[in-house]
């Protein structure tokens, strides 16, 4: 019997979670940045910016929690306590599911801490 479904057992899902908060990071920094620099390039206010990264916040978590689901659904839903260390596939199967699902644990929290900036700031200083 297969516990693991063929479609999820890729290493890139193991690198999901980074990289969405990698780009997420990009966004709201360089948005930002860009913002202050020049704000009569972009013609918005910086409650825009704000929302926008808001916006950018609630996507980013929402990717980093289907990956976390997809790395539960891999690791067995947790049936199966680490660790996965024997040398055969499915522990290497479940070892992949559960490292891809503390990653997105700890991505989930890095999006959380580069959002909180526009919660406290109001303008740029100058």
């Amino acid at each position: 019997m297969r516990l693991i479904p063929k479609q999820i057992e890729t290493l890139w899902t193991l690198f999901t979670a980074p990289v969405v908060w990698a780009a997420h990071f990009l966004v709201c920094y360089l948005g930002a940045a860009i913002y202050c620099a020049k704000p009569e390039l972009v013609g918005l206010s910086f409650s825009a910016v704000r929302a926008g990264i808001a916006a950018a916040t609630v996507i980013a978590l929402s990717l980093i929690a289907l990956s976390a689901w997809l790395a539960w659904r891999q690791w067995g839903f947790g049936t199966d306590d680490p660790p996965h260390d024997d040398p055969t596939r499915r522990d290497r199967t479940l070892f992949q599911g559960f490292a891809t699902l503390l990653l997105s644990g700890l991505s989930f929290i890095a999006v959380i801490f580069t959002a909180m900036p526009a919660l406290f700031l109001t303008e740029c200083i100058r």
